[in-house]
């Protein structure tokens, strides 16, 4: 069999020896997601009086998007609780335990080979453990409830070659930024993304998390990184779980390569209101902002905490910022606090808040006004999407972020370096 790692996940989740892209199959789910719209999930089964879910020990709910909450919301997780304690659901984690992708990562939900749903696009993060995963609606979502079966059209495959080595204050986010300014944002629209080649072994999980978390904004079905001992060691540390690790074969066909050298890259900036704008930093600089927000399920794990608390070290936010930190979990928020990067950045200025997604999907914490220009590391700057229309996201890595923060303006991570 001449497979990509999405087609030999989607063959043993179909039954099948073998499958092609192109081909349409209905596959068994090993594992289904949903944050705070299993509200909705939940009324579409009660509409349809279905009283039982497949497997409540396969399905994961975690509440982050809607923190804090206001009256209407306090509602819709009441339901929720009610709903996980009905239908016998295992796994539910309270708001506050962290973001759902980084949460469902720690706690050792995501397996290498496995084939994941969640009722969020940026379900896409744990290919970064070798998993085909992806994001579907809510309709979907109560069918998978009610069978733990989905359709899927098994996707073609592009392949990202990595050479090279990061530049100091150069990070993924950087590479992501770069693909989506390059090639666009639909370029691997229901395309699997496979990043493979020799750079990757000096990749961290956490590194690799923010790739695959990215990969829908390319358009990606899927964004996978073959599992390799540093994937298989973290998992281990989380589950007693057997899996057995996918990667694609030698003669796998792939509909293209592209080859990017990460020593070639140089901090990169989206701007308003589209990733396709982004562009790299020097282009960019001397832009005013009135907020940084370091976060999302994209960039707020402990490596982004420690390079922004690096950066940060002895300086502080400029007067006419806001800086907004908010760890992707209650487990990176603790062990920011014992290795001293949360005293670091309090003490810059920062305003910490507990884990949820924030201003990264437009929750009360970081609202823009009218005119303010953010600077975030999450994933999107749709107009509109932290307040007001008239507002602007710029899109960096947390280096940058963390340099601008101190400026006052879009800055280079290596100017404020002493």
């Amino acid at each position: 069999m001449r497979g990509t790692i999405a087609e030999k996940i989607l063959a043993r989740a179909s039954g099948r020896k073998e499958v092609s892209a192109g081909e349409y199959v209905t596959a068994k789910i090993d594992l289904a997601m949903t944050h705070d719209w299993t509200f909705y999930v939940a009324n579409i089964l009660e509409r349809l009086n279905i009283d039982r879910v497949w497997d409540p020990n396969r399905i994961v709910v975690v509440l982050d998007h809607y923190v804090p909450v206001n009256e209407q919301v306090a509602k819709m997780h009441k339901t929720i609780r009610n709903f996980v304690k009905k239908y016998g659901i295992k796994y539910f984690y309270e708001f506050g335990t962290g973001i759902c992708h980084q949460v469902l990562c720690e706690k050792g939900h995501v397996c290498p080979g496995e084939l994941i749903v969640g009722t969020d696009s940026h379900t896409t993060t744990y290919g970064a453990l070798g998993a085909a995963s992806t994001g579907i609606g809510v309709t979907e979502m109560a069918v998978v409830f009610a069978t733990g079966e989905l359709w899927f059209r098994v996707p073609e495959t592009i392949q990202i070659y990595l050479e090279g080595k990061l530049s100091k204050y150069v990070m993924t986010k950087d590479l992501m930024l770069y693909l989506a300014g390059k090639y666009g944002t639909d370029f691997a629209q229901y395309k699997s993304i496979e990043f493979h080649g020799p750079a990757i072994k000096n990749l961290s999980i956490d590194s690799r998390m923010t790739m695959s978390n990215m990969a829908i904004e390319l358009g990606a079905k899927f964004g996978i990184i073959p599992p390799d001992e540093k994937t298989i060691n973290y998992v281990k540390k989380r589950t007693k779980k057997s899996f057995i690790p996918i990667r694609s074969d030698s003669d796998a066909n792939y509909e293209k390569t592209i080859e990017v050298n990460l020593g070639n890259l140089e901090p990169m900036v989206a701007l308003p209101h589209d990733l396709s704008n982004s562009v790299p930093v020097s282009k960019v600089e001397d832009i005013e902002i009135n907020q940084a927000f370091l976060g999302s399920c994209t960039n707020g794990r402990l490596e982004d905490l420690k390079i922004a608390a690096e950066i940060m070290k002895g300086k502080h936010v400029h007067p006419n910022v806001r800086m907004i930190v908010i760890p992707a979990s209650k487990e990176v928020f603790i062990k920011a606090l014992e290795m001293g990067i949360i005293e670091i950045l309090m003490k810059a200025g920062a305003i910490i808040y507990n884990s949820t997604c924030g201003p990264c999907y437009g929750g009360m914490l970081g609202y823009l006004a009218s005119g303010e220009r953010c600077i975030s590391s999450s994933n999107r700057n749709f107009k509109g999407r932290m307040g007001s229309k008239d507002s602007e996201i710029y899109l960096a890595s947390p280096a940058t972020v963390a340099a601008s923060a101190i400026k006052g303006k879009i800055t280079n991570p290596l100017e404020v370096i002493n």
